[in-house]
């Protein structure tokens, strides 16, 4: 897989997590993390990170080893290596997750075993993100993470 790929989001929202990580969720109804205590209850254990990006739209992720000065950081635990990076409404529920690549909007990569500090920072429509390890699984938002 390339360090660099689009995808489309028709809910302006970003979504990162170990297709593991949010099993628990996947019988859950389809849109559970539009609900907000929900996307940030999970967030803050560390099992996913949603990010609004302000507008729908066509989006390109370039993952990179470093970002100066990023406009969001978040700790993800990882506990299979499979890390889903891409639409919101693509995420695990109504009994369906991003594993089908012909119909997701988003790539899986894969990474070692453990948690991360996922840092991101967006120009215009592209998003540079990288993911060191990290020894904190959890997170103290206390708002979901929306950027402008």
């Amino acid at each position: 897989m390339s360090n660099v790929f689009s995808f489309m989001t028709d809910t302006a929202t970003l979504a990162i997590f170990d297709l593991q990580a949010i099993q628990h969720r996947k019988s859950d109804t389809v849109d559970w993390w539009s609900i907000p205590n929900d996307e940030l209850d999970e967030m803050n254990k560390g099992n996913i990170a949603f990010i609004g990006l302000g507008n729908d739209g066509s989006y390109t992720i370039n993952l990179c080893d470093k970002i100066v000065d990023p406009d969001v950081k978040i700790n993800i635990d990882c506990p299979s290596g499979e890390i889903f990076i891409g639409a919101g409404e693509d995420t695990t529920g109504g009994d369906l997750e991003p594993d089908d690549p012909q119909y997701r909007a988003g790539e899986v990569i894969f990474l070692p075993v453990g948690v991360y500090e996922v840092s991101l920072k967006k120009i215009n429509n592209i998003l540079f993100i990288a993911m060191i390890f990290s020894k904190v699984k959890i997170n103290k938002f206390e708002n979901v993470l929306r950027l402008d």
